[in-house]
């Protein structure tokens, strides 16, 4: 990747992120990432992302704007990473470098000579001994242990004040953190709040164990008697699918439980605009965004009041929050949606006013400051 001939542009940004939005693997973060950054690119910004390599990728291909770099599969990317930021920015050929932490740190304050803007979706930490082999989980859970001593003192843009709150705990400082919240496109799909929908109930994200897809359908079992032919939409792909299947299976719930698989953000909002209620009953999440796609149509939810999904959900107005892993709960929740017409309209209304409070271009705005402040040294 070699320096940019012409005019000098307002900035040249290296974004450091183990996918970009054609991984197989890609999901909320990487949307986060290219939402702001495809922004400040068609802003007159130089954008380079250093990615890591999926089957049948290209090396070099610019994606939104944005100059993509794969480095091979995982087991050669960090190093690779490691390496070639280190060679680039030495040469110069960087202005600030913009660190996703939101899988394994990349410890780029330790060989940047460009400084360092950290965008941080959420950590781990114990979470990960849900999603992972232990020896993998306990890598991650370590590697997060040399964060504080290593980014004191650069500047983080933390997505939520759970996770801005989750850094200071673990002895980041806390003036050097801002919040800038993701924003939201608009819906593919016209919402009349008033109309009465179906009782369907939906859940939208990757499947992954510590999501806890399995709590909304042992709700839903529990409340198969009084509900009998709501149907279940499940979209997303990821390892937990299998289980998934076969614990419907297990709870009866098969023949009306659909399992979406991905699909276009177009096709994800009509499937949301035809649910009464969307679940989210992740153990941990940076935002939320998920929640946001589902109230900018009209939906609203039922999370686990956990990190992240307490900045998205207004309990009582747009959902409810309930305690994570309570399946009680859930199908309490699930089922006061299922059975009350007057409350569906009602929070379908709020949703969608919370949902207009959210916008890609502001938060492209925050990360332009964020980045001028830390090019500057400010």
């Amino acid at each position: 990747m070699s320096v940019t001939k012409g005019p000098a542009p307002s900035c040249r940004v290296l974004i450091l992120n183990e996918r970009d939005p054609l991984h197989p693997k890609t999901g909320g973060a990487e949307t986060h990432v290219y939402e702001i950054f495809r922004r400040l690119a068609a802003r007159g910004h130089s954008i380079s992302h250093f990615s890591s390599s999926f089957p049948g990728c290209a090396r070099d291909e610019e994606v939104q704007g944005i100059s993509v770099r794969r480095l091979g599969a995982l087991p050669f990317y960090y190093p690779r990473v490691l390496w070639e930021t280190a060679r680039q920015t030495r040469a110069r050929h960087f202005d600030v470098v913009v660190e996703c932490l939101n899988k394994v740190p990349f410890y780029s304050p330790a060989y940047s000579r460009a400084p360092v803007l950290a965008l941080c979706h959420h950590l781990f930490g114990e979470v990960a001994f849900q999603q992972v082999p232990w020896p993998v989980a306990a890598t991650v859970w370590a590697s997060e242990r040399l964060i504080p001593p290593l980014y004191r003192s650069r500047p983080f843009v933390a997505i939520s004040e759970s996770t801005r709150r989750d850094l200071i705990a673990r002895g980041l400082p806390g003036e050097g953190i801002v919040v800038s919240q993701p924003g939201i496109a608009p819906a593919a799909v016209q919402i009349d709040p008033k109309r009465t929908r179906g009782q369907g109930v939906i859940y939208v994200g990757r499947l992954e164990v510590y999501k806890k897809i399995d709590v909304m359908l042992r709700a839903m079992a529990k409340l198969a008697d009084r509900f009998p032919e709501a149907p279940i939409v499940i979209v997303g792909r990821g390892p937990a699918r299998p289980g998934l299947e076969s614990l419907a299976r297990d709870l009866g719930l098969s023949e009306r439980t659909r399992f979406a698989g991905f699909v276009s953000d177009s096709e994800r909002d009509v499937l949301l605009a035809e649910a009464r209620v969307c679940v989210c009953p992740s153990e941990k999440e940076g935002w939320g965004l998920t929640v946001m796609e589902s109230n900018a149509v009209g939906t609203p939810v039922v999370a686990s009041d956990a990190d992240g999904l307490r900045d998205s959900v207004r309990h009582g107005q747009t959902g409810y929050l309930v305690p994570e892993g309570d399946v009680e709960g859930f199908a309490q929740r699930i089922g006061e949606f299922l059975d009350d017409d007057e409350l569906s309209a009602e929070m379908s209304a709020a949703a969608l006013d919370w949902a207009k409070h959210f916008d890609w271009d502001r938060a492209a705005d925050d990360m332009a400051e964020a980045i001028d402040r830390t090019r500057r040294g400010a």
